[in-house]
């Protein structure tokens, strides 16, 4: 099996260094916070003290970062990783950050001739655990196909997406689409307990439609029992947002759906729900038509 260097232990870091681990693979971690490494450490990772120290001499260099600026820190800095990888490594970008800062890193480092991928991820805490991503993938296709012995194991599914920043910009676009569900959960709830149906018998309608998915299902279960436990926090929806609106305005398209949800979603943070999971925009969404979408008798 292959040399691994995994940096970023965050929720989902922790998983998916599980899973590599499981498959075989030998894993050095590093994070900024040390302490974050110490139940992978105790699964079989090893620690290393510095990020230079965690790269040197993996085949594969994987991370998955909260946000551009610490990509920005750990990898285009002067000295960065994109200085001090081996030039034989594969260097895989699990991040969700916007398409620019991507193509940075794509530019810095081919100067030394390290392959590298932009493969963010579908999927939060469970699937980063059970091993069941879902992994939108920009850059060579060859490269794409060296990464799938470490990419498998993190992963339900791949997806080449074709050229640099397209793993990037698919995920930009798939976080659209969980925002709009999540906004239009929440309003189709808040319409039906205005409207005195049970939420309950509303779930099992939107459980067999045409127009049901795992987020209608799951989350707005989860709502009636008052559980915003965090998988993926309120405040990366926002950061996740902002991308969105910043990769539209590139483009030339305007989304108008997106500025009503973005607004929704700052006001729950601002109401200190940013660390409650992203379906906490639906409380926002109640609390302001007057209506409370717990089932009586959940605590």
């Amino acid at each position: 099996m292959s040399q691994v260097a995994f940096l970023g232990l965050g929720t989902m870091g922790q998983g998916m260094v599980r899973n590599l681990l499981r498959a075989g693979h030998s894993v050095t971690v590093y994070n900024r916070s040390p302490e974050r490494a110490e139940e992978v450490v105790e699964a079989g990772a090893r620690q290393a003290s510095s990020a230079a120290e965690a790269v040197k001499g993996a085949e594969y260099v994987m991370y998955c970062f909260a946000d551009d600026r610490a990509v920005e820190d750990v990898v285009l800095s002067d000295g960065g990783l994109a200085e001090v990888v081996d030039q034989s490594a594969l260097v895989i970008d699990l991040s969700t950050i916007t398409t620019d800062t991507g193509l940075r890193e794509h530019e810095a480092y081919r100067p030394r001739g390290v392959r590298f991928l932009d493969a963010p991820v579908f999927g939060s805490r469970n699937e980063a655990a059970q091993g069941g991503l879902w992994v939108v993938v920009g850059g060579a296709e060859d490269d794409f196909e060296k990464a799938r012995p470490v990419l498998e194991p993190i992963s339900e599914t791949l997806h080449y997406m074709g050229e640099a920043g397209n793993g990037n910009r698919m995920k930009l676009v798939g976080n659209l689409l969980v925002a709009a569900q999540l906004q239009s959960l929440g309003d189709g709830l808040t319409l039906a307990r205005r409207s005195g149906l049970d939420l309950k018998d509303v779930l099992g309608v939107l459980d067999v439609t045409d127009f049901k998915t795992p987020i209608y299902s799951g989350v707005g279960r989860r709502v009636l029992e008052g559980d915003y436990a965090p998988d993926f926090a309120l405040k990366l929806l926002v950061k996740d947002l902002h991308l969105i609106a910043g990769q539209a305005e590139s483009v030339g398209v305007d989304l108008p759906a997106l500025k009503v949800t973005t607004e929704a979603a700052e006001a729950g943070v601002q109401d200190g729900w940013g660390d409650e999971n992203a379906s906490a925009v639906i409380k926002v969404l109640a609390q302001r038509a007057g209506v409370d979408l717990k089932r009586e008798g959940s605590n």
